[in-house]
């Protein structure tokens, strides 16, 4: 028996107040990658203390309505030995969980990915509720390139994402929906508006099929913006427009929420694109127009920690700076000006 009503809550919950959700859930490779850039050792304690300077920054709960944690995380606890959920949730965030276990090659589509980790999934989700999570996250990737992506390897990750969102709300848990049209290459705007609308519409076509119900899914889709490598990078408040454009022709007004994915851009851009969407469409749109921010919340602070315990003062306030614009962006008050408080870590 599906928990409706509980999904319903904690879905409006996600998206409530003006806050936003703290992607902090990179695998072990991905979080180690970045490990390496900066030259903190790459171990399960560093990556352990990270986490923990993450969930304790006082204040966060100010700006940041849920976490999405790795299975690594959500079983670990503090170094006074309180688990990691606890303080989370003692802070007034809601815990969640990421449950695909990666994007892998797909068979017979050179350059393509399909994102696993069905089997062995109810049992997953199962201990995930009764550790305390309320909501799940799982990532598809499509690839704009030469001749993809193919409408098979659309159709795939749409599937797999909607069977996903049915066995997550079978548990109790609010899925998050995240179908990724990366922002590597050269392809321009336009490209990434005609393959992200076709994306949507497909993988809401196979949550309907699935019986999923939108009001209790979070979608957390990319901005419409050029590749990093096109020439032509447009105005804020062109890829407000665009991205916008796109939402409204694909997604149901059913969805409480868009937490927007910051997909490889600058922190600050991703504060500036999202306050312009909240500025020009708040009062327009039926979603609530937010975040789910993973490097764009944390490479500052991550930067400023550098794996030492001596930092962790100065690395919190600067993730507190970073959730606050977020937070005021999607009231359509960020500003550069809220930047210049950066100087004072």
């Amino acid at each position: 028996m599906m928990k409706s009503q509980e999904l319903i809550s904690t879905a409006k919950a996600m998206v409530a107040g003006n806050k936003g959700l703290l992607a902090m859930d990179e695998s072990f490779p991905t979080c180690n990658k970045r490990f390496a850039k900066l030259g903190i050792p790459q171990t399960v304690e560093t990556r352990r203390a990270y986490r923990e300077m993450i969930v304790t920054t006082p204040g966060l709960g100010e700006s940041i309505s849920g976490a999405i944690l790795f299975d690594e995380t959500i079983r670990q606890k503090t170094k006074d030995n309180i688990p990691m959920i606890k303080v989370i949730a003692d802070a007034g965030i809601i815990p969640g969980i990421k449950v695909d276990t990666g994007a892998k090659e797909l068979a017979g589509h050179p350059g393509e990915k399909i994102s696993e980790g069905l089997d062995g999934l109810r049992d997953r989700l199962l201990e995930y509720y009764q550790m305390g999570a309320r909501f799940a996250k799982w990532r598809a990737v499509i690839v704009i390139g030469n001749g993809i992506p193919s409408r098979s390897c659309i159709l795939a990750n749409a599937h797999t994402l909607a069977r996903y969102a049915a066995s997550c709300q079978e548990a109790g848990l609010v899925p998050i929906v995240e179908p990724e049209v990366l922002m590597d290459g050269n392809h321009t705007m336009a490209q990434c508006f005609k393959v992200t609308e076709e994306v949507l519409r497909i993988v809401f076509n196979q949550l309907y099929l699935q019986e999923v119900l939108l009001e209790g899914i979070i979608l957390k889709p990319n901005m419409i913006v050029p590749g990093l490598t096109c020439p032509k990078q447009e105005f804020v408040d062109e890829v407000a427009d665009a991205t916008l454009k796109c939402l409204l022709r694909s997604v149901p007004a059913a969805v409480p929420g868009i937490t927007f994915l910051s997909g490889g851009q600058s922190a600050e851009l991703a504060s500036d694109r999202l306050n312009a969407m909240n500025i020009i469409f708040r009062s327009k749109s039926p979603w609530e127009l937010s975040f789910s921010y993973g490097r764009a919340l944390q490479q500052p602070a991550l930067e400023i920690w550098m794996g030492k315990e001596a930092n962790v003062n100065q690395a919190q306030k600067a993730l507190y700076h970073r959730a606050k614009c977020n937070y005021a962006a999607r009231r359509g008050e960020y500003n550069a000006e809220m930047e210049q408080i950066k100087q004072t870590f």
